[in-house]
């Protein structure tokens, strides 16, 4: 779940305590391009006043308009994009569509379970009522997608995606700082008490041990990340021993090219195979240049979004350093 609609429950939330009426808005399903996948959240208080996203713009600006139309507990479906001259109208990409659930009267309570289990990390599949649009709450997993059916739709809610980074350094800090608005819940550890001690990034949960327990213990899957950042090559050649025979679609490492083709020789010393070997992102990150903490941790997460987006891109700085080596 993206920090815009964490946002978006919150708020709502806020404006239902002060009596103030509110339409919630989820995108149900897409067909095609669209701005905005299933699930995600916009929210418009009585004044008209809106947070979140569901589109491009024209959108939102429409249901504003229309708002009033949507009266009651019981949820409404609208489709955009329908035609050739709606996509047109409402901003969309050539061909695509969408759908959205319009829920004018979500108690405050509804809302209080819900973000209540969201920030215990927990993933929640949210079931709504078509009849009565009453909402009820089931643990979910990271691969659950939205679903509606003639009686009810589901979305789901919560970090859909973990990241376990090994070292405390300051590019973990800001990794974890940034990661945690994309979508990411982060895990961190360090056996190192100094670093520990240091650590400052609240968006993270600590993990004792050493790393490969670590590793072990996260229990990777198709949605998780794995990194190592400590530049102390027994931590991070532990937790990458581990990480590259699990079912993490992406480990990455820092360091130069000289540094990882080093790592490679060593990883391959041991009970790995090439193939699982070559699954290693390093050096990790985009190739724009990064020197800085902050600036190597965008580009480790850019590189990191455009894969889990299903985006190849031309070459990485893992792959540009191979290439210069």
């Amino acid at each position: 779940m993206q920090s815009l609609d964490l946002d978006v429950l919150k708020r709502a939330l806020e404006w239902r305590r002060a009596g103030r009426k509110v339409w919630l808005i989820t995108v149900a399903q897409t067909f095609g391009a669209s701005p905005r996948p299933p699930g995600s959240l916009a929210a418009i208080r009585e004044d008209g006043i809106l947070l979140g996203s569901v589109s491009g713009g024209c959108i939102e600006d429409d249901l504003v308009r229309r708002r009033e139309e949507y009266r009651g507990r019981k949820p409404q479906f609208k489709s955009y994009g329908v035609t050739a001259e709606d996509a047109r109208r409402f901003g969309l990409p050539c061909g695509g569509q969408l759908e959205v659930i319009v829920e004018p009267g979500v108690e405050p309570a509804e809302y209080e379970a819900i973000l209540e289990r969201i920030g215990a990390g927990r993933i929640v599949a949210r079931h709504v009522d078509l009849e009565s649009g009453a909402w009820s709450l089931e643990p979910a997993s990271p691969r659950d997608e939205c679903v509606r059916t003639a009686s009810r739709f589901t979305s789901i809610h919560g970090p859909r995606w973990r990241m376990l980074v090994i070292g405390a350094s300051e590019i973990a800090h800001y990794l974890a700082e940034m990661a945690a608005t994309v979508d990411f819940q982060v895990s961190v550890c360090d056996p190192r008490e100094e670093y520990r001690g240091a650590w400052r990034a609240t968006s993270a949960q600590w993990i004792d041990g050493m790393p490969d327990d670590a590793v072990v213990a996260f229990r990777p899957d198709g949605h998780s990340v794995i990194l190592t950042v400590s530049h102390d090559p027994k931590l991070d050649d532990m937790a990458l021993l581990e990480a590259l025979k699990s079912d993490a679609f992406y480990v990455g490492a820092v360091g130069s090219a000289r540094t990882n083709a080093e790592r490679r020789k060593r990883l391959a010393d041991f009970d790995l195979t090439a193939q699982q070997v070559a699954r290693l992102r390093g050096p990790v990150g985009l190739s724009i240049g990064s020197r800085t903490p902050p600036e190597i941790a965008v580009a480790i997460l850019a590189d990191l979004i455009a894969s889990r987006n299903g985006i190849i891109l031309e070459k990485s700085a893992g792959e540009a350093a191979r290439l210069r080596a």
